[in-house]
């Protein structure tokens, strides 16, 4: 990977990333265990997998692309965490096929909802993943984000529609919204996060030059601690105990 997909990776991930790794300390400490057990539903490449197998944790990674499994594969083995990680090939609806239920301290559900045709059916499958006392991460795409980024692209009939039926913009979610979900599937929701506030509005050679890199990421961060923020977030990152 190139140094300039390497910033543009953790400019997407840092704040979730951060967040999470607090949420596992907490969680270990509740558990008296060092090493906790974490699904990743969706989980691709393995962009939260093999760090999180870094720090010695049990990773189960469920994604239904064969290339993406073949690449965490790979990118395991060079890290050196191939008997921390396992990948099966599956999704939502058959999860349970090649997972334990309840079997999970950490469950990261990040991109899900908006490629599932019933997120609050995903989202209680996944829930179900969960020990008592475990921890969901959630991210998904921001209705609001979503309808300025079509503005800002110029694509003003859509904009228009979108603020008019947020059907208009099918699987993109407000916190409210968001919020709901996780309740109705039996988890408490807890932190929310703004991700991606600036990175996605600003000039892309920005996130690439090393020089501003670091000052863009302070500013991330800052920024996702702050309620009036949200609503300009690519990304919406909860939170949510059972």
């Amino acid at each position: 990977m190139s140094d300039q997909m390497r910033r543009r990776s953790s400019m997407r991930t840092a704040v979730v990333w951060q967040v999470l790794r607090d949420a596992l300390d907490r969680r270990a400490r509740a558990a008296g265990r060092d090493v906790l057990d974490v699904l990743d539903t969706g989980g691709g490449t393995g962009n939260f997998a093999v760090p999180l197998a870094r720090l010695g944790h049990r990773v189960t990674v469920v994604d239904p692309s064969p290339d993406a499994l073949a690449a965490l594969e790979r990118r395991a083995a060079e890290a050196g965490v191939t008997d921390l990680v396992k990948a099966y090939q599956g999704d939502t609806q058959n999860l349970f096929d090649v997972v334990e239920r309840e079997a999970a301290d950490i469950v990261l559900c990040h991109g899900v909802l908006e490629v599932v045709d019933e997120p609050d059916e995903a989202l209680g499958t996944v829930a179900g993943a969960l020990r008592d006392g475990g921890t969901l991460s959630l991210l998904a795409a921001n209705r609001t984000g979503a309808v300025l980024a079509r503005a800002l692209a110029g694509h003003f009939a859509q904009a228009a529609a979108a603020l008019a039926d947020p059907a208009a913009l099918p699987r993109r979610f407000s916190v409210d919204e968001l919020t709901a979900l996780l309740t109705k599937v039996g988890l408490r929701p807890g932190p929310v996060h703004a991700v991606r506030v600036f990175a996605d509005l600003v000039p892309g050679v920005l996130v690439d030059d090393p020089a501003s890199f670091d000052a863009l990421l302070d500013l991330e961060r800052a920024a996702a601690e702050l309620p009036e923020y949200r609503s300009l977030a690519t990304q919406i990152h909860l939170l949510a105990d059972k």
